[in-house]
């Protein structure tokens, strides 16, 4: 899926040999991927588990996040604007990448690939990487976590759901998950850093 965007050759001696570093590197992680995603598309998944991932998927859709900045701006002090700021601008230029990125990678989802034994989710759109409900999750929680460090564990824990939740729904493979955390991590960190 990223096999047109990188350079395939890395010189290892000037003029004598070089490696393909890069196809390397892709076919492992999607080998990974794919031994994952056939595990995770067989397991048959207690209820409990079930409820849990969907209700984290469809929060990571968005609602949870407008609820959360009603909480904030009713309750988060002196400082609540700087953080819903900082965390919807980290969210929004998450969303224009991922959608950007997606196009440019055409990386098909788990979902088309597999059926899955239980999920009957449909995906908000045909490609794969990177999660953008996992960007969007870190890039809004990450300056909530600033702003708000008593909340470490509740936040964490709602990222990490919403994170989860995208692969064993079959939406997405562990690389676009990994990818969207790291995205939004950044996304977050650099919003803050303008707001402070």
């Amino acid at each position: 899926y990223l096999s047109g965007l990188f350079p395939c050759r890395v010189m290892l001696v000037p003029g004598r040999s070089s490696m393909r570093v890069f196809p390397l590197v892709r076919d492992f992680i999607e080998s990974r991927d794919h031994r994952l995603m056939n595990s995770v598309h067989s397991w048959r998944a207690p209820h409990w588990v079930r409820l849990w991932m969907i209700c984290a998927t469809r929060g990571g859709d968005g609602w949870l996040w407008y609820l959360l900045a009603v909480v904030v701006a009713l309750f988060g002090g002196p400082e609540r604007y700087v953080a819903i700021g900082s965390s919807f601008l980290a969210a929004g230029v998450g969303i224009a990448f991922f959608l950007w990125a997606k196009r440019l990678t055409g990386r098909r989802r788990p979902c088309h690939i597999k059926p899955h034994c239980w999920s009957t989710l449909l995906p908000p759109d045909q490609f794969s990487f990177p999660s953008g409900h996992t960007i969007t999750a870190f890039a809004i929680l990450t300056p909530l976590l600033v702003f708000y460090p008593q909340f470490t564990v509740e936040f964490t824990f709602a990222a990490l759901s919403i994170a989860a939740s995208r692969i064993i729904l079959g939406m997405h493979f562990l690389s676009d998950v990994l990818a969207g955390a790291a995205i939004g991590t950044l996304l977050g960190f650099a919003s803050l850093s303008l707001f402070l």
